[in-house]
């Protein structure tokens, strides 16, 4: 019941009820209308319409669902959690007026049920009731989840890799750590990032280089190229005639979005945006520094790794040599490399060119067409080095929703999608 590009619970409509019966319409018609919600969102027809409508429809944020036409209401209830989306606080009402029936309502996730014919005063009571439960839900869930990872790969010189890293970190987060991931790449001139994927770029990131004021979430979710089901694409091919203008502010309000929109973020961020945009690290917990075995690598990494100590302190360093040569004919040895940069390298990745490659010509990041080599397992330790340590458990989610989707699990007869 996942719904990557869709995080603001408040775009949603706030109330819809789905209803059998001329009373119970008169009733919700007067308290939505005090309530000054749309009338337009009360329904004729039950919890089975509502399923049929809710499966093409967003949820919104109140459902209300007549149960009066129902021969099995727990496994209709079942069949609104596959069309729910997370986060909606579901009110029932119905004719059966039996304790265990209201105690298995209630266990299933229906945060109340009304018994027909029902009052303006007990359904406005119910409703400040489950507003009360959802502002609280929110707030607890804000506090549960896992803290949103900010990365930015950065190359200390150019054909190190970093854009390959960065579009495979992006893919593993997404793909083997379930979590809605967005890449970012800012090189809007020469960057790889769609085509990595094999993607159209689209303008999503230029428009938004222009139009800074237009940046929120709705833009950004028609922006983002989707190359997942949980991973997001802003990239660009601008014209090169079109140099970079203004003072980044849409390159900050970027961020801020993918941070409210995605659990991840992974950006391509080129060495000549570092200096002319040094704040861009300021949100970034983790820096991804990919370098190579070579005498001027060394130089850079030297000095990369002083400039992000003055200007990023609070960001975590992975260390990576990449394009690493077999067979020790490297220009510089891993220890003398080491002891010139005065610190270790986190992850050696080997070149392997049949690998990328083969990326190169199936559209597929190298983390994906080589997942079973020794490249792709080295990618896959890269992605859990970006996470860095992981909650023992996480706590489960709360919202009604979600408890119907684990009832769901447990139910003998299952309707899955």
């Amino acid at each position: 019941m996942n719904a990557p590009f869709n995080p603001h619970l408040a775009l949603r409509d706030p109330f819809s009820a789905f209803l059998s019966d001329e009373e119970s319409d008169h009733v919700v018609r007067n308290v939505a209308s005090g309530m000054g919600w749309p009338l337009e969102r009360i329904h004729d027809g039950g919890i089975r319409y509502a399923v049929q409508t809710l499966a093409v429809s967003a949820s919104p944020n109140l459902l209300l669902i007549d149960l009066s036409e129902s021969s099995d209401p727990l496994e209709d209830i079942n069949g609104l959690a596959e069309v729910c989306e997370p986060g909606t606080i579901v009110l029932a009402c119905g004719r059966v007026n039996d304790v265990r029936f209201y105690r298995h309502l209630i266990s299933s996730g229906i945060q109340d049920y009304l018994l027909k014919p029902f009052t303006e005063d007990q359904l406005h009571e119910a409703i400040v009731q489950a507003q009360t439960l959802q502002n609280g839900q929110r707030e607890a869930d804000a506090s549960d989840e896992a803290p949103h990872i900010m990365t930015a790969v950065v190359g200390v010189r150019g054909g190190v890799g970093a854009s390959t890293l960065a579009v495979s970190t992006a893919w593993l987060l997404a793909e083997t750590r379930n979590r809605q991931t967005a890449l970012l790449d800012l090189d809007v001139h020469f960057g790889t990032g769609a085509l990595a994927l094999d993607l159209e770029p689209g303008r999503g990131l230029t428009d938004a280089i222009e139009n800074p004021s237009r940046i929120d979430g709705l833009f950004l979710e028609r922006a983002l190229v989707r190359a997942t089901a949980r991973l997001g694409v802003l990239s660009a091919e601008a014209p090169m005639h079109q140099p970079l203008s203004g003072d980044g502010t849409s390159f900050f309000q970027l961020q801020e979005e993918l941070r409210n929109t995605f659990a991840c973020t992974v950006i391509d961020l080129p060495r000549h945006m570092l200096i002319a945009h040094p704040a861009l690290l300021q949100a970034v917990g983790v820096v991804v520094v990919v370098t190579e075995l070579t005498l001027a690598a060394t130089r850079d990494t030297i000095r990369l790794l002083s400039w992000l100590k003055s200007n990023a302190p609070q960001a975590r360093i992975v260390l990576v040599a990449n394009r690493v040569p077999a067979g020790g004919v490297e220009e510089i040895s891993r220890k003398d490399f080491e002891s010139s940069i005065e610190r270790q390298i986190d992850l050696a990745i080997g070149y392997d060119a049949k690998a990328v490659s083969d990326a190169a010509k199936l559209g597929k990041p190298l983390a994906e067409s080589a997942s079973n080599s020794k490249t792709g397992q080295l990618l896959g330790t890269l992605a859990t080095l970006v996470i860095g340590e992981e909650a023992t458990q996480r706590k489960t989610n709360k919202s009604l929703m979600g408890r119907l989707g684990d009832l769901r699990a447990h139910l003998p007869r299952k309707r899955r999608a």
